[in-house]
């Protein structure tokens, strides 16, 4: 069983959302959203440490919030997060263990996260050793177009085009290198598997529920806590 090291992006302030505290702290279901997201983490067995990146005046606020009430076994770092999410993720990678052999890295405002999908990606990356890494996703099923300057340009296949979320986990070494490269180069990548792609990293995806939404606005809330409601309830998890 690989050891694993958790990197929970929590840096953002939420300004979209509207509300005070922002959306990592915002209540949904009776408790806020980085509570749900690190709950899921911590009914994985194979998450040994839970590096949580955010804001440093808002550790002690996230730990009496979201942290303290979990009562977690498994031990939790904080580390001041960068001027944008890719350098967040690198300051939490740095605080990962040598002894850890897989990354998992997990937007904090993803609180539909399951301890399900974590063992789905994490056993996928296992099973097939040419990979780097996995990522959780959908296929789209919107029309997609390409747009310039307000008008559209072409209209692509969309049955090769995937919507990716979080987890992505990967290999620590790979995961290591291409964060490396990228700082290198001066290469800002939309997310953590567009940096090991790059690196010449393959990259697999596994299908994940197209309700594993990150809260951006106050109208995600709504959906967030039906989904909650109905997994309490005995709806699927």
């Amino acid at each position: 069983m690989p050891s694993v090291a958790a990197i929970v992006v929590a840096g953002g302030s939420g300004e979209r959302l509207g509300r005070e505290g922002g959306k990592q702290l915002a209540m949904v279901a009776g408790l806020p959203v980085l509570l749900w997201t690190l709950k899921a983490l911590a009914e994985e067995p194979q998450i040994g440490l839970i590096i949580i990146v955010t804001h440093p005046e808002r550790v002690a606020e996230y730990r009496v919030l979201a942290v303290e009430p979990l009562g977690l076994s498994v031990p939790v770092v904080f580390v001041p997060g960068g001027e944008s999410r890719q350098a967040s993720v690198a300051a939490g990678l740095a605080l990962v263990p040598d002894s850890a052999d897989v990354v998992l890295v997990q937007d904090g405002a993803r609180p539909l996260l399951t301890r399900a999908l974590v063992a789905q990606a994490l056993a996928a990356l296992q099973a097939d050793p040419s990979a780097a890494g996995v990522v959780v996703g959908h296929p789209a099923v919107d029309t997609l177009k390409l747009v310039e300057g307000g008008a559209v340009i072409s209209t692509p296949d969309r049955s090769r085009y995937w919507a990716v979320q979080t987890p992505q986990v990967f290999r620590s070494a790979a995961l290591r290198d291409a964060y490396a490269r990228a700082a290198a180069e001066g290469f800002v990548g939309t997310d953590d598997s567009s940096l090991v792609e790059r690196a010449g990293g393959r990259v697999v995806v596994v299908e994940g529920p197209r309700d594993n939404l990150k809260v951006t606005v106050a109208e995600d809330l709504p959906l967030v806590e039906a989904v909650l409601r109905d997994r309490e309830n005995g709806g699927a998890a």
